[in-house]
């Protein structure tokens, strides 16, 4: 997106509706619902500075899994956790459940800082202060170490490209709703330029930004990747560009090994040489910037439609869980446990000629030309702004510098300092 463009959508800040026009449970569940989560307090350092809330059921599996769930723009844990349904997910299944929340102190729309420097290194800031949240669940609720998982939407799926980067040792795989490649934004105008336009980088420079994230060689997370086609927040393109990154970790093939559909719907499937999954991208045809909310294989609804959890007639979460290798073992206390359906897919053979350096099949049929709707997810301009010399005036007196400060002011979107 150009400058005047950027401009020209901050220009109506002011004018918009405001940022409350979410859901009443896009910012926590409606009055009168009772939330399963639990806030804990002291979990270390905390130098991201942000809240553990968490759910464990009381029957677990043998071998306890971790999910980690990262929530949106405008929402919070437990509001996310009510439509998305992950926690009754990890009471059906018996896994623990972890959904890490911002303070509106860090960032005034709530959001996951994906885009700040010192929010996407590790150890440090917000990756730090989850890491340290996980070990603290790890160690008291004697957690497998080798399934542990994270999910997220929106800001939470940039945020949880982060944290596969910058932790890979620490996840075993990790599914991206409607998020962004790690390391495509440092700044402002980076992160605004990457959810508009998206723009295509080759798959070695985008798998070494991985790589060069922490000393990990291997062996990496596995990724699933979920985005509606007709987003308008988050340029679908990043879908491609999120496979494309994490195709070059693993050195696969850029052709798909197998397509088809799963309740009507796009997915691809790339495989290591054992025959595992290890990338996957659904693409959601017609749907806009959300979560896809529906009822399940096992014929159960998990969560609710709202602001940005979109009846899909799929649900995502429940096809993320699968993916992660969670929903074979069922709590049954009354009958002997069955397996989950199985998924089923259309699978083609892999051709001989196929090599890293094939052209990306796209996730999607051909859609009109994007154009961004920014509606009330403003995720990426809660940065404080530095100064910036007075810029020559364009046409109609519009002094750059002036508007976007005067903009960020009037919607109240500049960034608070963080307490130390």
């Amino acid at each position: 997106m150009s400058l005047a463009k950027n401009i020209e959508f901050l220009q109506q800040l002011p004018k918009m509706p405001g940022l409350d026009v979410l859901d009443g449970f896009a910012r926590g569940p409606r009055r009168g619902i009772r939330t399963p989560l639990v806030e804990t307090t002291g979990f270390g350092t905390n130098p991201g500075n942000l809240r553990m809330f968490s759910f464990v059921p009381e029957k677990l599996q043998p071998s306890p899994a971790l999910v980690v769930v990262l929530h949106g723009c405008g929402q919070n844990a437990a509001g996310y956790d009510f439509g998305a349904g992950w926690s009754t997910l990890a009471k059906h299944y018996g896994f623990a459940l972890l959904m890490p929340e911002q303070q509106i102190s860090n960032n005034a729309n709530g959001c996951f800082n994906w885009f700040n420097a010192d929010d996407t290194r590790r150890g440090r800031g917000e990756p730090g202060s989850i890491r340290q949240m996980i070990a603290r669940m790890t160690s008291e609720h004697k957690i497998d170490r080798h399934r542990v998982f994270v999910t997220g939407l929106s800001a939470g799926g940039a945020m949880t490209s982060v944290m596969l980067a910058t932790y890979p040792e620490v996840f075993a795989a990790g599914a991206i709703i409607a998020g962004l490649p790690y390391g495509v934004a440092k700044n402002i105008r980076e992160a605004l330029n990457g959810m508009f336009q998206s723009p295509t980088r080759p798959g070695r420079e985008l798998g070494d930004l991985v790589r060069k994230a922490s000393n990990h060689r291997g062996p990496w997370p596995k990724v699933s990747v979920w985005h509606g086609s007709a987003d308008r927040t988050v340029n679908p393109a990043n879908a491609d560009e999120i496979v494309k990154q994490w195709l070059d970790v693993h050195r696969l093939p850029a052709s798909p090994m197998s397509e088809g559909t799963v309740n009507g719907y796009p997915h691809q499937i790339w495989w290591d040489a054992d025959g595992e999954t290890i990338v996957e991208s659904y693409t959601i045809t017609d749907m806009a910037h959300g979560t896809p909310v529906g009822i399940a294989e096992n014929d159960e609804r998990y969560g609710t439609k709202g602001a940005f959890l979109i009846e899909a007639g799929i649900s995502s979460s429940y096809h993320i869980a699968n993916f992660f290798g969670l929903t074979e073992w069922i709590r049954q206390p009354q009958e002997a446990a069955r397996p989950a359906p199985k998924r089923v897919v259309q699978k083609k053979p892999r051709a001989p000629t196929e090599s890293p350096s094939a052209k990306l099949i796209p996730l999607a049929s051909p859609v009109p030309a994007w154009k961004p709707d920014l509606g009330p997810v403003l995720w990426p301009l809660n940065i404080e702004k530095k100064p910036e010399k007075p810029q020559t005036k364009r046409r109609r007196g519009i002094d750059v510098g002036a508007v976007i400060t005067r903009a960020l002011t009037a919607a109240g979107l500049k960034k608070r300092a963080r307490k130390k």
